[in-house]
């Protein structure tokens, strides 16, 4: 074939010039992975790689809550699923099980039973809430060495640390934009991408951040976001 593009650095050829340059990309380094400095071709295929290093999976499975680092992995999950293997719905969220213990596990998270009695979180499990708990709790091991505030997480001292010292190891390789936290520059990908991972599940608009749809249901669905808290504590 006459028509094809190759690449002068490693000879793989292309049938479109827009796929030879996408793949140029890979050799200058542009869409780097700062955690093993892979190469991709494009920021929506690095988007998806760091993942594999941040354990996100914003895309969940309706039936059964299972998530995935991307949309088509959860469609292809999607597909699995059949009603006779997963008799049992919660007549609340609709969620599917495989037997009455699961639901009846899955219930309790409606019932408030797995509830943080200081802020009223619920959780999906005993195990979940006492994590969840240690939040709240007056002790604070972990000290800062330069202004003494206490942390009750190894992970939040160093965290809190940067402000101290400056220090931004986490670059952006769109624009060379610095974060001081991995997920401080996941968020800042989705400018580049256009991601937008938390639809409203009354509108069905989508946000690049959970706080943005927290705040678009306050504004715009107060009255019905009321109601069903109303319906859920019944």
């Amino acid at each position: 074939m006459d028509n094809w593009y190759s690449c002068k650095l490693c000879g793989k050829r292309f049938s479109y010039r827009s796929t030879l340059c996408q793949h140029m990309n890979i050799h200058r380094g542009k869409y780097r992975c700062g955690e093993c400095s892979k190469c991709f071709g494009g920021s929506k295929d690095l988007t998806r790689h760091m993942r594999s290093h941040s354990g996100e999976k914003p895309f969940e499975c309706t039936v059964c809550g299972k998530r995935y680092t991307t949309s088509h992995s959860r469609a292809v999950h999607s597909r699995s699923h059949d009603r006779d293997l997963l008799p049992f719905e919660c007549d609340q969220c609709e969620k599917r099980f495989t037997s009455l213990s699961a639901l009846g596990k899955h219930v309790n998270v409606h019932r408030g039973i797995y509830q943080c009695t200081e802020c009223g979180r619920r959780c999906p499990n005993s195990v979940a809430l006492a994590k969840h708990r240690k939040g709240h709790s007056d002790e604070k091991p972990f000290q800062c060495s330069v202004c003494n505030k206490g942390f009750t997480r190894s992970l939040h001292l160093l965290m809190h640390s940067r402000i101290h010292s400056g220090e931004k190891p986490y670059k952006c390789y769109v624009c060379d934009k610095v974060f001081s936290h991995n997920g401080n520059l996941k968020l800042h990908m989705r400018v580049h991408t256009g991601e937008k991972p938390f639809k409203c599940s009354l509108c069905n608009r989508s946000f690049s951040q959970s706080c943005n749809l927290q705040q678009h249901k306050h504004q715009v669905h107060s009255n019905r976001t009321d109601e069903l808290k109303q319906n859920e504590n019944v």
